[in-house]
């Protein structure tokens, strides 16, 4: 099976897992990826989503990284108890086995080296290490570390549970876990804190039969909506497929985006923190900014990424970063990596706290008219050519306001803004609009469908 470069993207390695992540590739990385880990020490701590092919993968990579290095397996469970495990053990490195979520058919690795996040350059260069090793068949490797066992979940719900400050108040919530890797550990985590939970697809299948597990499409929420109305429940929670994504609904059956639990997240931390920065991307909606900058924070634009997100929350000191796509970063109490499971607790803790609803707080939430977070199919090959030619035509345009180009391009107009990136984790482009009034979003909408349309034209033109 040939080896695909095209699966190292910008921050983690990614493809349909039977197809680019054959064992000679799985095995490449391993023994690529110690080489580097064994600079910081001889320990790499490995987890593994509950795919179908996450055990295969998880035995070819473990064969190369034993080749140098000791391993801990910390077994099947989500990504962000990958994370608390990094932090609890302090490995030289840890790899995640995820396709987070992808498709079922999807899998893929999410690295960290010398307690930090691998990506950009250091994939690339692992990238380019993997090819030198498959360049020719892989001798057979040495047996040099040991695989060891290490159970950690009890201590990531201690921990969890010991950052959470409820007040007197507790709710029913219904959790869809989307049959992956997060919902007994978050079921488990919300019942310690007291809360009546109501289980929604939290047994672990990595077929996902219910639905797709990804909470920013809207389509993948309506067993959950049906389930708040079914229960009388105050809430929902969604999680991704590895469960480093959240989505929430109210009674109402209202979708609330990462940009708005930013907005509440965030004013409850300035309560406590005036003053505390805070780091959103470029799909968020600009009410998030103004919202947060208006109580006396200091809400800064970055790049789409959790790797890219989490270096710069380090670099400014930021107590809590979202992404619109549910990823959410508490250094608030928290370790500051993304954990739907622990945002969960914390809009928990928030409800608790008072005697509004989250249909009450959500109400009272700025309304713009807005897209959900679109994605419109592109080849890998030509997807950033195509944005580039988006961004060279919208900078040109007399109407337009503004052009912010640090992950694609949002163009702003008086009356709004639309964005267009490529993905980095799909052979995509995203597309997001948001406006005043809905006649002003769907003009900006269709010029920006159109202006894609044209560009994806001229990039495959011969």
């Amino acid at each position: 099976m040939p080896f695909d470069p095209s699966s190292f993207r910008e921050y983690d390695i990614r493809g349909v897992a039977d197809r680019d992540l054959d064992d000679a590739t799985v095995t490449a990385i391993g023994v690529a990826f110690a080489r580097r880990a064994y600079a910081h020490g001889n320990t790499i701590v490995v987890g593994r989503d509950c795919r179908l092919h996450s055990d295969r993968l998880f035995a070819a990579l473990v064969r190369g990284l034993r080749s140098v290095c000791q391993v801990i397996d910390i077994g099947v469970g989500p990504t962000p108890l990958l994370y608390f495990a990094e932090k609890h053990l302090a490995p030289a490195a840890a790899v995640m086995i995820t396709g987070s979520h992808n498709p079922a058919e999807d899998n893929g690795f999410k690295l960290l080296l010398n307690h930090a996040s691998f990506f950009g350059d250091n994939i690339a260069s692992l990238r380019d290490d993997v090819t030198a090793l498959l360049a020719a068949p892989l001798p057979e490797l040495p047996v040099v570390g040991t695989l060891t066992e290490r159970d950690v979940r009890a201590e990531y719900l201690d921990a969890a549970t010991a950052g959470i400050l409820l007040g007197p108040r507790r709710m029913k919530v219904v959790v869809d876990a989307g049959n992956g890797a997060g919902g007994p550990l978050a079921v488990a985590l919300y019942r310690r804190l007291g809360f009546e939970v109501v289980p929604l697809y939290c047994d672990m299948d990595g077929r996902f039969p219910n639905h797709h597990p990804d909470p920013t499409i809207a389509a993948n929420l309506h067993d959950l909506i049906a389930t708040v109305a079914r229960e009388g429940a105050e809430l929902g929670i969604a999680l991704d497929g590895d469960a480093d994504r959240v989505g929430a609904v109210d009674a109402s059956g209202r979708i609330l985006w990462g940009d708005q639990l930013m907005i509440l997240f965030g004013k409850a931390i300035l309560a406590e923190h005036p003053g505390a920065r805070f780091v959103g991307e470029v799909k968020c909606s600009q009410a998030m900014y103004d919202e947060l900058n208006h109580a006396g924070g200091h809400a800064e634009m970055w790049k789409v990424g959790h790797s890219l997100i989490k270096t710069r929350m380090k670099e400014t000191g930021a107590l809590l970063a979202g992404e619109m796509s549910g990823h959410m970063f508490f250094a608030h109490r928290w370790f500051g990596f993304d954990d739907a499971m622990y945002a969960g607790a914390r809009l928990l803790e928030l409800l608790s706290r008072g005697t509004a609803t989250l249909k009450q707080r959500a109400d009272e939430l700025p309304v713009l008219a807005s897209t959900p977070e679109l994605r419109i199919p592109c080849p890998d090959l030509i997807k950033f050519a195509v944005v580039a030619a988006v961004t060279k035509t919208l900078r040109a345009r007399s109407d337009v306001r503004d052009v912010i180009d640090i992950d694609g391009v949002r163009a702003i107009w008086p009356h709004g803004w639309g964005l267009v990136r490529a993905s980095n984790t799909q052979p995509a482009l995203v597309m997001r609009c948001e406006a005043n009034d809905e006649a002003a979003l769907l003009k900006i909408k269709t010029l920006l469908e159109q202006t894609i349309a044209d560009a994806r034209r001229m990039v495959e033109a011969p």
